[in-house]
């Protein structure tokens, strides 16, 4: 295995050697790293795509690479390269383009190695799995002049494009606050044992970034996001989607003033770390953003629409009415009796218009085309984090938007980093 100090030294040969303009109509060669369910999303969306092929594939489970590639063979006819490390990957001179749909914690590492080289990176939802983490993102897209999507992907949708555009033109007056609801249904996922690691599966390369623990069925798939050292909870799995919606409706690009957070993990004793029902509220000075989470059973609000058992959106309050959104359309309320006085539904296909968007940025090797940049979501994940940090300390947090540090407070800003593992760890200089 290639340590990191050799890895830099070739990735700055890889990024020179890599191709940095492709033509309107010229093939990309793609990779999917992570590929899970998630990761499988990206294979069959990028995979559709015209002039794009899926040339490898890369997971540290055999059992993931031998479904991707069997999915690869099937939509293009072809088998791709598989990678169990990444590192080898991003040594490919072939790969044009990457997505990761690791687990959080790899995030970063994966778009920094990426952008180091040459490679164009979409990485999933949220950017990071910490706030240093994140500035490093945005940092070496810059200096690597990579394109870096990352998965928010209503930022492609027409009808939320639109209820931005309403909201800017004044639709419901002056906006005073926005609010984000996360009411996604999650039941206990009860305990699971330490147990030997799968045959099959790389622990060491799955954890990462993160401290070497024993594996247990609970930490790996769809439950990492529920322990602290991989995932951020679901304020930072679906609740980044309504947490950035939140920000852009809300017109703040950048981060508060302060930050209070309270909550818990009630009703299940499980292996969960993370909590199960959190609120959020976020200071900008002339108006707040508020977020909530809860994932045991709960009523709507506020006329976000319903899906089965989650009511998942935003709402924005202003001086003449309010204005509804979510991934199944716009509302918008007016007046003293809150009538109905537009209603705007959604069009398909919200998945494949932000993938063709990420490839159009790469064609054109401007990273204004893109619809969500690596800054816009870092700092929709920087959201999310800040509002774990206060929950974790229990206590209100008063934060520099400029230096991106919290205010007189040591304590707060060692969480807004981790300690990492030899060799995966996040460079200060990238």
């Amino acid at each position: 295995m290639i340590n990191r100090r050799d890895f830099l030294n070739t990735a700055g040969v890889a990024a020179a050697t890599s191709r940095s303009i492709l033509g309107a109509n010229e093939q990309v060669n793609f990779a999917v790293i992570g590929i899970g369910g998630r990761g499988r999303g990206h294979v069959d969306g990028f995979a559709k795509l015209p002039n794009c092929k899926i040339a490898a594939v890369c997971d540290v489970n055999q059992a993931a690479q031998e479904r991707a590639v069997a999915q690869v063979e099937k939509l293009q006819g072809h088998k791709p390269k598989v990678y169990a490390d990444m590192r080898r990957l991003f040594d490919d001179k072939e790969i044009d383009a990457v997505s990761t749909a690791t687990p959080n914690h790899w995030h970063a590492l994966t778009t920094i190695w990426g952008c180091q080289a040459g490679k164009h990176v979409y990485v999933e939802k949220p950017a990071c799995h910490n706030v240093f983490e994140g500035r490093k993102m945005i940092e070496a897209a810059r200096k690597y002049n990579r394109m870096v999507q990352v998965g928010s992907q209503g930022r492609s949708m027409p009808h939320i494009i639109e209820a931005v555009r309403l909201l800017r033109e004044g639709a419901i007056g002056k906006v005073y606050m926005a609010k984000g609801l996360c009411y996604k249904r999650r039941k206990s996922i009860g305990r699971t044992p330490d147990e030997p690691v799968p045959a099959g599966v790389n622990w060491d390369l799955f954890l990462g970034p993160a401290q070497m623990k024993p594996y247990s069925k609970n930490k790996f798939a769809y439950n990492w996001h529920w322990f602290w050292d991989t995932g951020n909870g679901d304020i930072g799995n679906q609740g980044v989607h309504e947490m950035d919606m939140a920000r852009w409706g809300l017109g703040k690009p950048g981060l508060p003033n302060w930050v209070f957070s309270s909550g818990g993990k009630f009703v299940y004793e499980d292996d969960q770390e993370t909590p199960n029902t959190q609120h959020a509220t976020f200071g900008y000075g002339d108006s707040q953003l508020s977020f909530e989470v809860r994932g045991i059973l709960t009523g709507e609000e506020c006329a976000v629409d319903r899906g089965g058992t989650n009511v998942v959106g935003d709402y924005f309050l202003g001086a003449d009415g309010y204005l509804s959104v979510a991934f199944g359309g716009c509302k918008v309320f007016k007046g003293e009796k809150n009538e109905l006085a537009s209603e705007h539904k959604p069009e398909p296909g919200r998945e494949n218009r932000h993938f063709a968007n990420f490839l159009q940025a790469v064609r054109s090797g401007n990273y204004k085309d893109l619809n969500a940049d690596v800054e816009v979501g870092v700092m929709s994940a920087c959201l999310c984090h800040l509002a774990n940090i206060s929950y974790r300390l229990g206590r209100k947090l008063a934060f520099n938007p400029d230096t991106w540090t919290f205010v007189g407070d040591s304590e707060a800003n060692r969480m807004l980093t981790r300690e990492y593992r030899k060799p995966y760890v996040v460079p200060d200089r990238v």
